[in-house]
């Protein structure tokens, strides 16, 4: 669906889970205490029905924790085009040893030394993507 000004189009859910399966590096946006914090992560996706990633204890953590409502983000650039996706969903630890076996098997690890070994699962709410076709800025009339 072509949307707006100058070549932006909605991209499906398929699409968007396909552009996510691609990638590996994404941010998370989470929100406590009335504060919003954006953190980078590196993240898998499982049967294009969830986002997972691995933590410590920390900020990020907690703020899950407090509120589970989350925005995760993902975007890239070419050329001759431009993408964005974002999952809307809710955050929640992984704690079942047959559901962290899954995740183990998602070939995901830390990107820098560091020990994660919280798991932590995004079921998307919802899920929208927009391509963008670049190209000069119009002119003004």
């Amino acid at each position: 669906m072509v949307m707006g000004f100058g070549g932006i189009t909605e991209l499906t859910a398929d699409e968007c889970w396909q552009l996510l399966r691609s990638h590996n590096l994404g941010r998370i946006a989470a929100s406590a205490a009335g504060l919003v914090d954006i953190f980078p992560i590196n993240y898998a996706v499982h049967d294009s029905l969830s986002v997972y990633f691995r933590t410590a204890p920390g900020t990020k953590l907690l703020e899950l924790a407090i509120n589970d409502r989350v925005a995760f983000e993902i975007d890239g650039s070419d050329h001759a085009e431009a993408w964005s996706v974002v999952v809307k969903g809710r955050a929640e630890r992984v704690e079942r040893q047959s559901e962290m076996d899954v995740a183990e098997h998602l070939g995901l690890s830390p990107w820098i030394p560091s020990l994660k070994y919280r798991w932590v699962r995004i079921r998307p709410t919802e899920i929208a993507g927009r391509r963008f076709a670049l190209g000069p800025e119009p002119a003004r009339v």
